[in-house]
């Protein structure tokens, strides 16, 4: 099934890592009634924009994306290396498109929301060329 890796995971394959146990994914929107019976033995958590899923006994916790405005990022993924893998990551205006739509959603919790604030501005660190795709907004609330 064709993916893409979004979120923490995909911003450290553009940069220096951060540890995580999370694995943010974006699926073709098409897939998802696939994905789910495929998923069966896995515990899943419907959440309105994203289907999260956890095995016992591992620490590792995966969000599928259900949001439809990731979809198309699978379409311009790019196969990077994530934590040792290799993985087909969403590319990295992507990468940065989905941290600015997180950044903005003032339905995720504060915390989330600065960690995605942080995220950004790891990301216009390592590719300064990118800061004319972040909002006014968004630019004025990081450091620096």
């Amino acid at each position: 099934m064709p993916y893409c890796v979004i979120g923490g995971q995909a911003v450290n394959a553009y940069v220096d890592p951060l540890v995580s146990l999370d694995l943010d994914v974006a699926v073709a929107t098409a897939q998802l009634p696939v994905l789910e019976t495929a998923l069966r033995e896995f515990s899943l958590r419907k959440l309105p924009h994203s289907l999260n899923v956890s095995l016992a006994g591992s620490d590792l916790r995966i969000q599928i994306q259900t949001d439809p405005r990731y979809g198309d990022f699978v379409a311009r993924r790019t196969r990077k290396d994530v934590l040792g893998h290799s993985l087909f990551v969403a590319n990295l205006e992507d990468v940065l498109q989905g941290k600015i739509w997180a950044a903005g959603d003032d339905s995720r919790l504060p915390s989330k929301r600065q960690k995605d604030l942080a995220d950004i501005a790891r990301l216009l660190e390592a590719h300064p060329e990118l800061r004319r795709q972040v909002p006014a907004a968004i630019l004025e609330r990081l450091v620096g």
